[in-house]
C-alpha cells in the first residue's frame, strides 16, 4: 500500500549514528532529508555505553548547540526508528537553532551521571567525536 499525500509526518532531529554516512542511517528508511541544523545551546552530549551511541539531555545552564540533521518520517518509519534505538532512549521535542522544534531521542541524565559517561559536548558533535582519538573502537 502506498503512502497518501495526507499521511501524517513527524520531524525528527538526528545527531548520532543515524546521520548521513553513519552506520545506522538505514534505520531512517526512506525518510526525507529536510536540513542540516543544530539545536539551541540547551543540551549536553555524552558518549554512552563506552561510545556506542550519543546521549543528549536538556540543561538549565551550560548547554551547547548540538549539530545534526532533520528528517521527515512517516509514522511507520518513526516506529521502526524508535524500535531500533538503544535502551532507555525516549522521544522528546528539542528546540532547533531557528526556534522550530523536532523530536529527538534523549537519554535520562540520571543514567549518564550514574555511569559517568564521557561528556563530549565541546568536541563538535557525534561525527567529530567518532573521528577523534577519544572514540572507543567497536
Amino acid at each position: 500500500m502506498s503512502q497518501s499525500a495526507d499521511t501524517p509526518k513527524k520531524r525528527i532531529f538526528i545527531c548520532g549514528s543515524a546521520l548521513r554516512g553513519q552506520p545506522d542511517h538505514n534505520n531512517l528508511g526512506n525518510a526525507a532529508f529536510i536540513q542540516a541544523t543544530q539545536t539551541k545551546p540547551l543540551y549536553r552530549l555524552h558518549a554512552a555505553e563506552n561510545g556506542w551511541h550519543p546521549a543528549i539531555y536538556q540543561v538549565a545552564e551550560g548547554g551547547i548547540a548540538i549539530p545534526g540533521e532533520v528528517y521527515e518520517l512517516t509514522n511507520a518509519e518513526f516506529e521502526y526508528l524508535a524500535a531500533n534505538e538503544p535502551p532507555h532512549m525516549y522521544p522528546a521535542d528539542v528546540i532547533l537553532d531557528d526556534g522550530d522544534t523536532a523530536t529527538a531521542f534523549l537519554y535520562p541524565r540520571a543514567l549518564v551521571e550514574q555511569y559517568n559517561w564521557l561528556d563530549i559536548s565541546d568536541i563538535g558533535g557525534w561525527i567529530a567525536y567518532k573521528n577523534s582519538n577519544l572514540a572507543v573502537a567497536p
